[in-house]
């Protein structure tokens, strides 16, 4: 908990217009804390984050990607205000500052905007891919070295180094009642590294990858609905695009809940999947042939990975994902691997739906 006080205190360091009015939280993301800073005598608000320095080892790197990749969008766009982040600078022209203990960081509060939380209709699929896409194409010519914030994201190699641990370990003796969910893990490991090593090789290119598209990580305009920019950019790195396509898709449409305890409510609703290509597709004009090839897999591998990664968490004790009860991370992983049964199962639909939007 952070004194209003104190709140106030790291507030004035940054170079904001007017006086500070109030402060008051949005709420303990996963990640971040969040404030919104609402100020009198300006022409805006802003919000102010604390970074985990936890996740992001290198805060004042993540923080130099966001400035240039932003101020790359805003020589692109018609209004740099709303279609891209603006970052304030401290008063001593730092893009961060820290405490002593934290690091934080502030942005201009884009008025009459909205977000979602959820995927309820293809209508919003259509907008997110509209999102994705339009971001992903508005960096399609950024030439900067972009630094690596979390090191080994995506990286199933990486991944598959802490499998092999987390099984040899055996923390907390669950393995043995695994079979069924890591045999689905060994079955399909040596499809998920074709693709892998078609990104090593070059064959599919890195480009700039947002890394987390969830819906809520998108602005929308709060009287017409259309997407205005992407937010949320401490994950932005020189990857793969296809790793956003393949995010949004393992969340976008999903029937059901990532913690499902049901399995016949989830599935991957195809009709989504469409919506949210077409609207992808609609804007993202870079993608090369081979990326097109292999569009619809790249739900698949991040599908995968997440189910790898929450039967690894429930291996090892449940060290890293907040659980509610103690099969909360099995639970996750029967979930995924179910989600990605059902995308197999329509994996010659989503590619032909891909060459027909292509």
């Amino acid at each position: 908990m952070v004194s209003k006080e104190k709140l106030f205190l790291i507030a004035s360091q940054f170079k904001i217009e007017g006086k500070i009015a109030e402060i008051y939280s949005l709420g303990a993301g996963f990640i971040n804390d969040t404030f919104f800073v609402r100020t009198y005598g300006a022409q805006f608000d802003y919000i102010l984050q604390r970074k985990n320095r936890h996740v992001f080892p290198d805060i004042p790197a993540m923080m130099q990607n966001i400035v240039d990749i932003t101020a790359h969008i805003k020589t692109k766009v018609d209004d740099p205000l709303r279609e891209t982040l603006t970052v304030v600078p401290t008063k001593d022209r730092k893009y961060f500052y820290f405490d002593g203990e934290h690091y934080w960081a502030m942005v201009v509060y884009i008025e009459n905007s909205i977000t979602y939380d959820s995927v309820e209709s293809s209508s919003i699929a259509y907008c997110g891919g509209v999102g994705i896409g339009r971001f992903q194409n508005l960096l399609a010519d950024f030439d900067k070295q972009l630094h690596e914030t979390i090191p080994g994201f995506h990286n199933i190699c990486f991944r598959f180094g802490q499998w092999e641990e987390a099984l040899s370990a055996d923390r907390v003796g669950r393995v043995r009642h695994l079979k069924r969910e890591i045999d689905a893990v060994e079955v399909r490991r040596k499809e998920i590294l074709r693709f892998w090593q078609k990104i090593e090789s070059g064959e599919i290119p890195k480009r700039v990858a947002h890394n987390d598209t969830k819906i809520s990580n998108i602005l929308f305009d709060k009287h017409t609905k259309n997407p205005l920019c992407v937010i949320d950019l401490d994950t932005v790195m020189t990857s793969t695009s296809l790793y956003d396509f393949g995010d949004a898709i393992r969340s976008y449409t999903n029937t059901g809940k990532e913690d499902d305890n049901y399995l016949d409510n989830v599935s991957m609703d195809l009709e989504r999947f469409r919506a949210f290509a077409e609207g992808y597709l609609s804007e993202q004009k870079s993608l090369n042939s081979i990326e097109l090839q292999w569009l619809a897999f790249s739900a698949r591998y991040i599908t995968y990975e997440q189910a790898l990664r929450f039967l690894m968490d429930y291996i090892n004790g449940d060290t890293y994902y907040k659980i509610a009860f103690p099969e909360h991370n099995l639970i996750r992983t029967c979930a995924q691997l179910h989600l990605l049964e059902s995308m197999e199962e329509q994996y010659d639909a989503m590619c032909a739906i891909i060459l027909e939007l292509s």
